[in-house]
C-alpha cells in the first residue's frame, strides 16, 4: 500500500475515535489534530503527483499490488490501454483478451516469438499509431500474446524511448523522459549495466551462510517477485541445499511456457553498498539451462527511485519511502 493510501486508511481510524460516543472526551481534541496533520499529508502526496504528472516530459505511473508499473495509452487514436512497463521486453505486445475488444488493428502475420521462458508463435499487425501522454510513435508493430500482468492489457519495453534518459519515481508515482542527467543525481548511487540483446543487467551478491555468492541479474519490471536465480547458478552453489523452501508453483511466461518454480528465503542479498536481509527468492526446478538468466524484480525495485541512462550504460539508484516495507513472498 502505497503513502496516501496508508495516510487515508489512518484518517478513516481516527475519525472512528472522534466520532464514537463511547470513547473518553478527552482523547477527541487529540485525535482531530493528527487528523488535520494527516489530511495535509495525503493532500501533499497527491498533489505531488499531480504536478510532476502536468509537465510534457513526464508521465504518471501506477505501481500496483503486483508490483508492476503500468502507464496510460491510446491505440491509433481510438483505444485506450493499460500498458505495463516491461524492461526485460523490447516490442509491445498485447494479450488476447485485449485485442479481442480493440475496434482498430490489423493483425497479418505469423511469426517466433521468444520470451525469456520458451519460443512460441504468435500474430503481429506491422503499423500502429501510440500514444502516451504528449508522446507519440508511429508505424508501431505489435504482438499478441497470451499473458500480461494482472489488470493490465499488455507491455511495451523501455527501448520505446531509445536515446533518452529515463527516471522513475514510484513513491510518488511518475515518470520522467530527460535528455540528459537530472541535477538531482548526485543523491543517487551509480551502478554499472551490462547491456545485450536488448536486455539489461547489474551485479549484485547473494549471501549464504558467511559466503558470498555474485552473480548477474535481468533488470525485469514485469516480473512481481524479488528474485529469481538461473539453473547454472543455483546447481553450481547447491543453492537449494543451503535455504529454507517455503512453498512450490508453477510460472507462466507471457506465452504460455510453464516452468515449476520453489519459494525460498534468501538470508541476504546486496546490491551495492545497500543489503537486503531475509529476501524471498525463486528457482526453477527441472531441466538445466531451462532458466538462463537470473533476475531481479519489482518486489525490490519499487524500493529504489531509478534513473536509467542507457546510452552510457549507468544505473542510479536512491531509496524511497517504500524501502522498509516487508517483502511480499515472490
Amino acid at each position: 500500500m502505497r503513502r496516501a493510501a496508508v495516510l487515508r486508511s489512518v484518517v478513516r481510524y481516527i475519525k472512528s475515535i472522534i466520532f464514537c460516543q463511547n470513547r473518553a472526551s478527552m482523547l477527541r481534541p487529540i485525535a482531530q489534530l493528527f487528523m488535520f496533520l494527516l489530511l495535509g499529508q495525503v493532500s501533499l502526496a497527491e498533489s505531488s503527483k499531480e504536478t510532476h504528472a502536468s509537465h510534457p516530459d513526464t508521465l504518471s505511473i501506477e505501481l500496483t499490488a503486483f508490483n508492476n508499473i503500468v502507464v496510460h495509452a491510446v491505440l491509433n487514436e481510438k483505444d485506450t490501454l493499460r500498458l505495463m512497463l516491461h524492461t526485460g521486453v523490447s516490442e509491445i505486445s498485447l494479450t488476447e483478451e485485449a485485442t479481442a475488444r480493440l475496434t482498430i488493428i490489423t493483425f497479418g502475420d505469423v511469426d517466433t516469438v521468444e520470451s525469456w521462458g520458451g519460443e512460441s508463435e504468435s500474430r503481429y499487425s506491422s503499423n500502429n499509431h501510440i500514444q502516451m501522454g504528449d508522446f507519440h510513435w508511429d508505424h508501431v508493430p505489435i504482438w499478441e500474446s497470451k499473458h500480461s500482468s494482472p489488470t493490465t492489457d499488455g507491455k511495451f519495453g523501455i527501448n520505446l524511448f531509445e536515446g533518452k534518459i529515463v527516471e522513475l519515481d514510484f513513491e510518488h508515482e511518475y515518470m520522467v523522459i530527460h535528455s540528459s542527467l537530472p541535477k538531482a543525481i548526485d543523491a543517487y548511487d551509480e551502478l554499472a549495466l551490462v547491456s545485450e540483446h536488448g536486455l539489461i543487467f547489474l551485479e549484485g551478491i547473494c549471501l549464504i551462510k558467511g559466503e558470498a555468492y555474485p552473480n548477474r541479474f535481468l533488470v525485469h519490471t514485469g516480473y512481481s517477485g524479488s528474485i529469481l536465480l538461473d539453473d547454472v547458478f543455483v546447481e553450481t552453489h547447491r543453492i537449494g541445499e543451503h535455504l529454507e523452501v517455503i512453498k512450490e508453483s508453477v510460472l507462466k511466461d507471457s506465452y504460455g511456457n510453464e516452468l515449476k518454480t520453489i519459494h525460498a528465503i534468501l538470508p541476504a542479498f546486496q546490491l551495492n553498498e545497500t543489503q537486503f536481509i531475509d529476501v524471498p527468492i525463486g528457482f526453477f526446478q527441472g531441466s538445466i539451462n531451462r532458466q538462463k538468466i537470473s533476475v531481479i524484480g519489482g518486489n525490490m525495485l519499487k524500493r529504489f527511485n531509478i534513473i536509467f541512462d542507457l546510452g552510457e550504460e549507468k544505473i542510479y539508484l536512491k531509496q524511497n519511502a517504500l524501502f522498509g516495507l516487508p517483502f511480499s513472498s515472490n
